[in-house]
Formats: C-alpha cells, structure tokens, sequence
C-alpha cells in the first residue's frame, strides 16, 4: 500500500512540476551567487577608492597623499576588472549551450571594454585634455562602461538588479561631470558604490529566500 501510494505520489502532475521548480531553483541560485561578488567587489572598490581620490584632491586635500590614493584606485579598479571577467566567464560553468557562450563573452568584454575606453582617455590626454578634464573622463566613462555591461548582463540573464544597476551607472557616468572636480569623485563613491553594494544586499538576500 505505502509503496503504491509512494509510486502514484511520484506520478502526480504537481509533485513533477514541484521537482521542476526546485531544480529551476537550484540553478537561479548557481547563476546569482557569482553576481554577489560581481556586486560586491565593485561596490567596495567605487567606494574606497572614490572616495580616497577625494580626500587627497578635495577640500579636505593632505589628509591622504594623491600619488596613494591614485596607486589605491587604481590596484581596486584593476582587480575589480579582472574579478569580473574571471567571475562573468564562471557564470553557467558547467551548462552547455548558450549559456556557456554568453557567460565567456560577457567576462571578456570587461576587459576589453576597460582596456579600449583606457587607450581613449590616454589618446585624449596626449592630445592636450588638461588633468581637470581627464578627471572628469575617467571616471565617467568607466561608470558608463560598467552601466553598458550591466545592460548586457540583464538582458542575457534576464535580472532585473543588473538592469536597475545599469541604469543607474548610465545616469551616474552623464550626470557626475556636471559636479566638477573633485565633487564628481565623491558623487561617484556615494552613489556609484552605494548602487553596487545594494544589489549585492538585494541578490544575497533573493538567494537565501
């Protein structure tokens, strides 16, 4: 009797479709875990190294050397980069597919993004661009970089937090030179930082549930 009952159970419409929603589960949760980090180490790089920047060439200007700060920045932003190609091309290991393609190719196009937004600003300065506007390009263009980035990423996974993020870094990279220097940096940290780290909060928190 218990092994017929065990046996019509197995073959009941809504337990198949439980066990298809439990392992549609699992696999969400294998796709947002990396994006945790994604959030995370960007978070906390936009708003430790900004907001470094800003003490060294702000009103506040002294209280930490500028050619630290910048060293500080930019060992952050470098490794955020190179995080996040590592991570973007872990995303869907494991699965066949164009899941596997989309994920190589979305780590890739960090640093190739990075490096060719880089080689511009570098162009431009060689070009005669003063240090008070390249401090306006750079941050801006890498904040509409990563905003792009993100755009990408919710539309190849279908997130939501990556397309609020985008959207928000886009609107951050046209607005913050509109600050002036050195106000742009802190914008940047505050908001730029504060966008990265409240979806990781948001995504750890949709996981656990």
């Amino acid at each position: 009797m218990d092994t017929r009952s065990q046996h019509e159970k197995s073959d009941d419409p809504r337990s198949r479709l439980d066990i298809i929603d439990g392992q549609q589960r699992r696999v969400d949760r294998d796709f947002e875990r990396p994006v945790v980090w994604l959030y995370a180490v960007w978070g906390f790089a936009w708003l430790i190294g900004y907001l470094l920047l800003w003490l060294a060439t702000g009103p506040l200007t002294g209280t930490i050397p500028g050619p630290l700060a910048g060293i500080v920045f930019a060992v952050l932003i470098v490794g955020s980069i190179v995080a996040s190609a590592v991570i973007g091309s872990r995303i869907g290991r494991g699965m066949r597919g164009p899941s596997t393609f989309s994920g190589i190719v979305y780590g890739v196009s960090w640093t190739a993004c990075a490096i060719a937004f880089a080689a511009l600003g570098i162009g431009l300065v060689a070009n005669g661009m003063s240090g008070d506007l390249s401090s306006l390009y750079f941050p801006s263009a890498y904040a509409l970089m990563c905003g792009a980035l993100y755009l990408g990423g919710a539309a190849i996974w279908q997130d939501r937090t990556q397309l609020v993020i985008g959207v928000v870094l886009l609107a951050l990279g046209g607005a913050a030179p509109f600050a002036g220097v050195p106000w742009n940096l802190l914008v940047m940290a505050i908001v730029g930082g504060g966008a990265f780290l409240a979806g990781a909060i948001v995504t750890v928190a949709r996981v656990r549930k």
